[in-house]
């Protein structure tokens, strides 16, 4: 079936409108390891899919998924010894702190439970969150992502400019000064709920700002922002859901901006391609938000979920996935920051572990993003075969995120391809 046919289907089965990668999509039939396949074989690297985090088709999950699925899988209103095994070893891995766990499906379900869970341990409203996030899709999650742009505001929400050091709100100041401006907007936050007799809920952010664009976060904000948030009241909500399972190099996006929050969200790769998703916290906001909502979910907390969730931590530990995503991780950036010398173009290099941004500017010194300029390699490099994207609060970054079994092998291929691609624009 030809591209445009499948395009043509796809909208009149599914809607005009639906989101699709490149300028020529593709059409993929297959996954292994670190490669999709298109329908005509054509190989892909995966630079960009956080989901299979052990790698498409990976053969422990897919037997674990298999076995769980060909023995029971049921909701969980019976007792099962699985899912409780997976929740210890899951909140092990975290502060000792967050030692309870809810599960569900998606990483918007996740989020969900997060605002209801800071609703009812606080019984505030409102809650601050960035000016450029994104968790989830629901109705009341996506006035997280869209409170910006709603000309009629939310009295609920408040947003701040996401703290960062390569556009900032003061050119002018220091690192430190930056921390300080930063926090200032989140003090002004509350006292708007207050004078607005909003009683206020706490404050929700993506551990390493990822769909913000992966910014240097001016030093000790996080941890600041956390207990300006406790003091008034509130909880501090990180969503893990891209940057956590050894993203940047350690379990928890939150270990590498430095702070300890109160409730974390989880999903995408969880299950590799099952969807798990959860959020772990304080033993009290847990016992609040079961009280006072009855939350349960048909197809969380149940055996299947348990056996791949299972499946995945196996994977990560025993393959020592952590290592590999510092090492070759700190080998692909600082192959990027040399190139970076060459190229005005690339006007920052920044990230953590695998989880890389390569902000796009047509400028170096005015850092005039360049949106066009960022989708011009990414179609350039699906065409040699390498499948990125790109992102940002400005649309002009690329970013590089590939499953976490990415070698040094690959990283030299990927690098090779796309010095290729910058001779070939700018000579």
């Amino acid at each position: 079936m030809s591209r445009q046919t499948l395009l043509e289907r796809r909208e009149r089965l599914l809607g005009q409108r639906m989101p699709l990668f490149y300028s020529e999509p593709v059409h993929i039939v297959r996954g292994e390891g670190i490669y999709l396949y298109d329908a005509s074989g054509k190989q892909y690297m995966d630079m960009y899919n956080n989901v299979p985090c052990v790698g498409h088709a990976n053969p422990r999950v897919v037997a674990a998924m298999q076995t769980q699925a060909g023995t029971l899988n049921v909701h969980s209103r019976y007792l099962h010894e699985a899912i409780l095994d997976y929740t210890e070893r899951l909140t092990g891995l975290h502060a000792e702190c967050l030692s309870r766990a809810v599960f569900c499906c998606t990483g918007t379900e996740a989020s969900e439970i997060a605002l209801l869970m800071a609703r009812a341990a606080t019984g505030g409203r409102g809650i601050i969150c960035s000016d450029s996030g994104y968790h989830g899709n629901s109705t009341e999650v996506r006035r997280l992502s869209v409170a910006r742009r709603d000309p009629q505001g939310n009295p609920e929400i408040r947003t701040i400019p996401y703290p960062q050091c390569y556009r900032p709100i003061d050119a002018a100041a220091s690192e430190s000064e930056l921390t300080e401006l930063y926090l200032e907007r989140v003090h002004e936050a509350i006292a708007d709920f207050d004078r607005h007799d909003i009683p206020f809920a706490g404050m929700f952010v993506c551990s390493l700002l990822v769909n913000e664009g992966l910014p240097d976060i001016p030093a000790g904000f996080m941890s600041r922002a956390a207990e300006i948030v406790r003091e008034a009241g509130g909880v501090f909500i990180a969503d893990e859901v891209q940057a956590g399972f050894c993203r940047s190099g350690r379990w928890w996006g939150y270990q590498t901006s430095g702070f300890e929050p109160d409730i974390v969200t989880m999903g995408k790769p969880m299950g590799a391609g099952m969807p798990i998703a959860g959020v772990v916290a304080r033993p009290g906001l847990v016992d609040a938000f079961r009280e006072k909502t009855g939350y349960f979910n048909t197809f969380a907390s149940s055996p299947l979920q348990a056996a791949v969730g299972m499946a995945v931590l196996d994977e990560l530990e025993d393959r020592e996935i952590l290592d590999n995503v510092v090492a070759v991780g700190g080998y692909l950036r600082a192959a990027l920051e040399r190139l970076q010398a060459e190229y005005e173009c690339m006007g920052d290099v920044r990230g953590h572990g695998l989880a890389i941004a390569v902000d796009w500017v047509s400028d170096r010194e005015s850092k005039k993003p360049d949106r066009r300029g960022v989708a011009e390699v990414v179609n350039r490099l699906k065409d040699k075969g390498f499948l990125t994207g790109s992102a940002g609060s400005l649309g002009n970054v690329l970013k590089l995120r590939p499953p976490l079994v990415f070698s040094k092998d690959n990283a030299d291929a990927f690098l090779a391809a796309f010095s290729e691609i910058m001779q070939d624009i700018h000579g």
